[in-house]
């Protein structure tokens, strides 16, 4: 095995835990908000932990962007688009009183989660510059931090889109009236419908160029701080 190849996998593998970290704890935003706001659901299905696994979908958070980052990988190129989702949080909205707030509040909980990762990378990335001078630090800790402000940045901006399954989707759906039942047969196969659609034209070009400058705006919002941070020291 030639030394491209293994330097692209240790980067292709760098990436993979990245993305299975953020989408974990993506969905841990939703569901430490929904237990937060009296929801049982959640804390009894097991999924109020930070344990990676409890928040997995084998699909979409193994094998689909397993196969789109390690497959181009062995190939010596770089993913064109990325996608991957965990196990959607389930909650019950038992308080009929707040239930439209506590849906609302429980959905943007987890790309808010997202920023607030990537803010608390940014941080550490710039810490990290700074006293790098100083300290040792093993060579993965730069491009891990950096996809990490990247990757929670991006699926920040993603889940607003207003498309189902999204997040964005759920506030669409309260702000325009639309009926759980109406919704939830929208969104049953929406998934994979996304999925063709940012992969194959016209799809990809489209979004790319509506949503690839939010994307890199908010990722380079946070790559400023950092660069702010390391001017400290």
């Amino acid at each position: 095995m030639n030394e491209d190849l293994l330097r692209g996998l240790h980067w292709a593998a760098l990436q993979f835990i990245v993305l299975v970290l953020c989408v974990a704890l993506h969905e841990f935003g939703h569901a430490w908000t929904a237990d937060r706001r009296g929801d049982p659901l959640p804390r009894a299905q097991g999924r109020v932990t930070l344990n990676p696994l409890a928040h997995a979908d084998p699909l979409g958070t193994f094998l689909i962007p397993g196969l789109m980052i390690f497959l181009p990988a062995l190939f010596g190129s770089f993913p064109v688009a990325l996608i991957g989702w965990g196990k959607p949080v389930q909650i019950s909205l038992p308080n009929a009183k707040t239930r439209r707030a506590d849906d609302i509040l429980i959905t943007l909980s987890g790309p808010a989660m997202n920023l607030l990762l990537a803010l608390f990378g940014a941080v550490l990335l710039g810490i990290a510059f700074g006293a790098s001078g100083t300290l040792q630090l093993p060579p993965t800790t730069f491009p891990f931090l950096a996809m990490f402000v990247g990757m929670n940045a991006g699926l920040a901006i993603f889940n607003l889109i207003p498309l189902p399954p999204l997040d964005g989707s759920r506030v669409l759906r309260h702000a325009v009236g639309m009926s759980e039942e109406t919704f939830a047969k929208i969104a049953r196969n929406a998934w994979w419908i996304l999925l063709l659609a940012l992969n194959l034209p016209p799809g990809n070009p489209i979004f790319f160029a509506v949503f690839g400058p939010l994307v890199r705006g908010a990722a380079t919002a946070f790559f400023f701080l950092s660069e702010k941070i390391a001017g400290l020291f």
